[in-house]
């Protein structure tokens, strides 16, 4: 069975910086892409960014280019998402999700397994 678990969110200051981990309790995590996703408050989930099963391939939303970095760590059944030179409007409660074997969708519909989420605040 399928369970994820984020951590790592908090209340930071514009500039700084932040990681976020969530631990797959299944045995299958190696097996499917995975995904961050984020939502504020009144406005709709949105993708954030993607990485393959293995690692190798990786995609963000053009908003976090460049500050954020997606990785896993299969041995460990883990996501991470390093968010530096955070913003306000990074502010937000992240979702990690599990995607499907093949590709980096950046589709909320084509993610199956949902965590509980992580509050990231940034403050200015």
């Amino acid at each position: 069975q399928v369970q994820l678990v984020e951590s790592g969110g908090g209340l930071v200051q514009a500039g700084s910086s932040l990681r976020l981990s969530c631990v797959d309790s299944g045995r299958t995590f190696s097996s499917f892409s995975m995904g961050w996703f984020r939502q504020a408050p009144g406005k709709e989930r949105e993708f954030v960014a993607a990485i393959s099963w293995g690692g190798a391939s990786t995609r963000y939303a053009d908003s976090v280019k460049g500050r954020f970095t997606i990785s896993r760590d299969n041995a460990k059944s883990t996501l991470y998402l390093e968010m530096n030179s955070v913003k306000p409007e990074d502010t937000a409660v992240y979702y990690c999700a599990r995607g499907p074997s093949y590709g980096i969708p950046t589709g909320l519909r084509q993610y199956d397994y949902w965590g509980q989420g992580t509050q990231v605040t940034v403050s200015s």
